[in-house]
């Protein structure tokens, strides 16, 4: 019996290889791979052996040769075949044991040049690997270390059956898909929405299930060229029960909500919508502020925090019943308190996790296909708020304007926010009527609704929302603008001396 053996990922190589020695395996190898083996007293032959035919162009002609491929294509049921490769001296090859350059290492080098880059193309190593896997039935085709034990275990027992054999073969034709996929991203840079396009995704691991009990999931991990892992999926789980996929969800809006802002900001979210959210410097004041958002809504939500939790915090969260806790850090008594309640979640996200690309793409699953667009981000620049009311808003009302709209992206629409002293007093979300909206956000702020400010994820069409936002006593609204009838919903501003401040930018959150 022959093997292949040619590996980037050399992890558990020598163990193994020294197995199949002592199963009456012939390895044959190339370059490092051999060195290493022949490093470690592993009885290893070179590809040249085979082909009759030396490594050329440094290299990048090793295995690609009739004596290899031949060997690994030939179908052993079909006579014909046997025929020819005994015709032409060729020995059938048993096993092909590959994994590939490290392209996405490689490329995510902060000075890699395009000549590096290129240079990690593997040609070879995917050339074998999808030979192999197509001819699985005759030829083992092994890419992970993690299935080095299994195969020996089988080997030694006598033989790896066909449907274990096809799971391999499966597992190398995407491992070989994802590395393409790396390519593509790479050499593509910049520009988004190809004609064709690929996404790799890595299982990080199963989840309970999914959004009801009946229904599987998993969370997996997107792998792009040149960027690592960000984002929720790379969040420390410290303790309690096992995260489940509308805990992911939650966390994830936690998370981001909690840190599109600078200031020291608590979020508390319920089915993914915050109901409260505030800013202040004292992080605990911060949370005080964001639970009078609507603190019966807060029962058994997420709490996410753009700052490590202190003692003071984590004693003022303690008295209300939370689901799940997000944050940079902890302090280590408050971690320690926290971990009293086995059935509290408690993670943190690492550093540079806030420091996610500006422009991602954003898929959204649809029947037969997705729906692909840009985050809903843009600059500072971009962003050019404008008054069109008669009276100009005061430093406090454009600051409370702003924190709002910033409030708003995070809330699914029709969506509404009323905010005060940088806090979310009331919201409405996800209304057919952008009215029916306002009039929630007012009811959840009560009487503190008066000279707060109100924020609409998209232009206010009628003057009905001004006039139900003048009625809660709103001292303005900042909104998106562009309505046919923008001079009548701003008349009607200027009717209740309100503030109207006009964005040119929508957040609808659908």
């Amino acid at each position: 019996m022959r093997a292949i053996v040619s590996v980037s990922d050399k992890g558990g190589l020598v163990d193994f290889a020294r197995q199949l020695n002592e199963l009456g395996m012939d390895i044959y190898s190339t370059g490092g791979t051999k060195k290493s083996l022949v490093d470690s007293n592993i009885k290893v032959h070179s590809v040249s052996e085979l082909t009759g035919f030396p490594e050329i162009l440094d290299g990048r002609v090793k295995t690609l040769h009739p004596a290899v491929h031949g060997g690994i294509l030939a179908r052993r049921d079909i006579p014909k075949h046997l025929e020819e490769l005994a015709r032409n001296k060729i020995e059938a090859i048993d096993m092909v044991v590959v994994n590939l350059y490290p392209f996405v290492q490689t490329v995510a080098k902060p000075d890699v040049t395009l000549q590096d880059a290129l240079e990690n193309i593997d040609i070879g190593g995917p050339t074998m690997i999808r030979a192999a896997a197509k001819n699985f039935p005759s030829v083992l085709v092994v890419v992970d270390p993690q299935d080095y034990d299994m195969v020996i275990e089988k080997l030694r027992k006598g033989k790896v059956d066909l449907r274990e054999r096809q799971r391999l073969a499966e597992k190398a034709f995407q491992h070989v898909a994802m590395y393409d996929t790396a390519i593509s991203q790479y050499l593509r840079g910049d520009a988004a929405f190809p004609t064709d396009m690929t996404v790799a995704l890595k299982k990080a691991m199963d989840l309970r299930y999914g959004e009801n009990p009946h229904q599987r999931a998993g969370l997996y991990v997107e792998q792009t060229a040149g960027q690592s892992p960000w984002g929720i999926v790379t969040l420390k789980h410290l303790h309690g029960p096992e995260l489940s996929f509308n805990n992911f969800l939650d966390l994830e809006a936690a998370w981001n909500s909690a840190n599109d802002f600078e200031e020291p900001t608590i979020s508390i979210i319920k089915h993914t919508n915050p109901c409260g959210l505030s800013s202040h410097n004292d992080l605990a004041e911060a949370y005080r502020r964001a639970l009078s958002g609507d603190p019966v809504a807060a029962f058994g939500g997420i709490v996410g925090s753009n700052r490590p939790i202190d003692m003071a915090t984590a004693t003022e969260i303690d008295k209300t019943h939370y689901d799940c806790i997000i944050a940079p850090a902890y302090d280590d008594k408050a971690l320690e308190m926290f971990k009293k309640k086995k059935n509290m979640r408690i993670d943190s996200m690492p550093p540079q996790a806030r420091s996610a690309p500006a422009r991602i793409l954003d898929f959204r699953r649809v029947t037969g296909g997705f729906l692909v667009q840009d985050n809903d981000f843009y600059t500072e620049g971009e962003f050019k708020p404008r008054t069109v009311s008669k009276r100009r808003p005061t430093d406090a009302e454009m600051s409370d304007m702003f924190f709002a709209w910033r409030c708003i992206k995070h809330i699914k629409s029709n969506a509404i926010a009323v905010a005060k002293n940088k806090t979310l007093l009331g919201m409405g979300a996800g209304q057919p009527s952008r009215v029916i909206s306002a009039e929630i956000a007012l009811k959840k702020a009560g009487d503190r609704s008066k000279d707060s400010l109100m924020a609409s994820d998209a232009m206010i069409p009628f003057p009905d929302v001004i006039e139900v936002a003048a009625k809660g006593g709103c001292a303005g609204i900042i909104q998106t603008g562009g309505s046919i009838r923008d001079e009548e919903v701003i008349a009607t501003a200027d009717k209740y001396n309100m503030v109207m401040v006009l964005t040119g930018i929508r957040h609808f959150r659908h």
